[in-house]
């Protein structure tokens, strides 16, 4: 069975992904672990045991230096947050953990969503992250949609199944996972979802986990998730 736990560690090993192939880092303050994203110039803090002002305050600093404009701090709901609202944070998106056998997920092939390396219509961000899947091909898989008549992207996703990650045997994730407003109900998030799956179980995933939103639940929902626990967020404008 998946755990929240493991949920958090997958989060943790993909946020460090991308901020391998990014030029970004992760590094240590006080037992924290912490990610930046020079991508998105995002500073995160990664599910500490416990959170206190000694522990972000170096970090903070450290990613004033490199440029961040943003910190968010990823939290197990048991944790206590009450000093961060003395260094500025406020409460942000409440990330909703589900879990699905990758079997449960993958439908037959529709030719709507294909996995690539390369996608040119990409910038900015997005065309950073997708290194990801360039420096570790045997671990994560981008896949997309296009509108018919146009040639646009028209939804994305990625897949995760990282390897030598201590209790994340067998289990991959599912990230960043959005069909455009007006490309929805056509089907194409449910291709992103089996073409996303079926690269990671094909890899060796068993299971699959995600970080949902309150709208996500629903569709995730309907196709084989279940739905494990929420976490939260803290966000600072930097």
């Amino acid at each position: 069975m998946v755990t929240i736990a493991q949920c958090q560690r997958l989060q943790t090993a993909w946020c460090a992904a991308l901020a391998t192939a990014t030029g970004g880092k992760t590094f240590s303050t006080h037992g924290a672990t912490w990610v930046w994203l020079p991508a998105r110039r995002e500073l995160m803090m990664m599910f500490p045991p416990a959170v206190g002002a000694h522990a972000v305050r170096p970090a903070l600093a450290e990613g004033m230096r490199l440029g961040a404009s943003s910190a968010r701090i990823w939290l197990n709901s048991a944790v206590s947050a009450s000093e961060l609202a003395d260094l500025g944070f406020t409460p942000s998106w409440q990330p909703w953990w589900m879990a699905a056998p990758v079997s449960a997920v993958v439908v037959p092939e529709n030719g709507d969503a294909v996995l690539t390396t390369e996608v040119p219509d990409y910038s900015g961000p997005l065309e950073q992250e997708l290194r990801v899947v360039r420096s570790q091909p045997r671990q994560a898989w981008h896949a997309v949609t296009r509108d018919a008549r146009g040639g646009n992207v028209s939804g994305a996703a990625y897949s995760f199944y990282p390897s030598g990650v201590a209790g994340l045997r067998r289990l991959g994730g599912i990230h960043h996972l959005e069909v455009l407003p007006d490309y929805q109900r056509q089907g194409l998030a449910t291709a992103l979802l089996s073409a996303t799956a079926r690269a990671a179980g094909e890899a060796g995933a068993v299971d699959l986990a995600v970080n949902a939103s309150p709208q996500g639940y629903e569709f995730l929902s309907r196709r084989g998730f279940t739905l494990l626990g929420r976490g939260r967020t803290y966000s600072l404008h930097l």
